[in-house]
């Protein structure tokens, strides 16, 4: 069993925010195989079928970011998920927007949903889709701009950069980690 928990905030004031960019990444690949995400479990909404051929769980934690691990370890353990089965997507300031990076296990960066996640799964040996959102500008606050709405100009390139993220989600799930790394790693997505 695969588990594919998608990081974001409940509620529609954080519906269009650059932290809930896991959540859309998610739920677009669940609409792509036919996966309602409605079950109420695990503190969170979640879905189970298959993608890409793989038995898969997809998870929306609705514990707030910060408590992400909440949700993400009874899910794991309910569901007998091991650690290389677990993909976690979520934001990442440290990336410029429409750029990602799969990565295979290491500390939290500083995001409080996988520092969450690391604590109540006592490790951080996982795989994240780690998606860029950007930085503010110098001097700004970052947690205001995780929790705005995306600028007009990345708007009109969102579902591009979503249909793209749910590709490579798809292809890790089938092809691995390493293929995946190999193959969306440093590739320009919004060219």
């Amino acid at each position: 069993m695969k588990l594919v928990v998608g990081l974001g905030n409940p509620g529609e004031r954080y519906a269009d925010t650059r932290h809930n960019i896991g959540f859309m990444v998610a739920a677009r690949v669940a609409s792509r195989a036919g996966i309602a995400i409605k079950r109420q479990g695990y503190q969170g909404l979640y879905g189970v079928g298959r993608l890409v051929g793989e038995e898969a769980a997809i998870l929306l934690p609705q514990t707030f970011m910060n408590r992400s691990g909440a949700s993400v370890a009874p899910a794991c353990q309910s569901l007998g998920v091991s650690p290389g089965d677990l993909i976690v997507v979520h934001d990442e300031i440290d990336l410029p927007y429409g750029c990602l990076r799969i990565k295979v296990g290491g500390g939290h960066g500083g995001h409080n949903g996988l520092r969450s996640i690391t604590d109540a799964l006592g490790h951080g040996d996982f795989i994240r889709m780690r998606l860029g959102v950007g930085r503010p500008p110098a001097g700004g606050d970052v947690s205001g701009h995780v929790l705005s709405r995306f600028a007009s100009a990345e708007r009109a390139q969102l579902e591009t950069y979503l249909d793209v993220a749910a590709d490579a989600l798809e292809f890790l799930l089938q092809r691995g980690a390493n293929e995946a790394m190999n193959t969306y790693n440093n590739r320009e997505l919004l060219a």
